[in-house]
C-alpha cells in the first residue's frame, strides 16, 4: 500500500499546478487535465484538514470532561 502524502506535499503540488496553469500558452486540454488534478488534490487536502479538526475537537472534548 502506498504511503499517504503529507498535507504540505499536497499544497506544494497544488502550487506547482497553479504555476503551470498560469502559462498563457498552455493548451486547453492540458489546462483541463491540470485542473482535474488540482480538484483531486483539494479534496485530499480538505479530507486531511477535516481529520485534524475532528481530532482537535475530540481532544478538547476530553479536556472539558476532565474539568467536571
Amino acid at each position: 500500500m502506498a504511503k499517504a502524502k503529507s498535507l504540505e506535499t499536497a499544497f506544494e503540488e497544488l502550487d506547482a499546478l497553479v504555476a503551470k496553469m498560469e502559462d498563457r500558452e498552455l493548451p486547453l486540454e492540458e489546462a483541463f487535465k491540470l485542473y482535474q488534478e488540482g480538484v483531486k488534490l483539494l479534496k485530499y487536502c480538505n479530507g486531511a484538514i477535516d481529520k485534524v479538526e475532528k481530532k482537535i475537537i475530540e481532544i478538547h472534548g476530553n479536556e472539558d470532561e476532565g474539568d467536571e
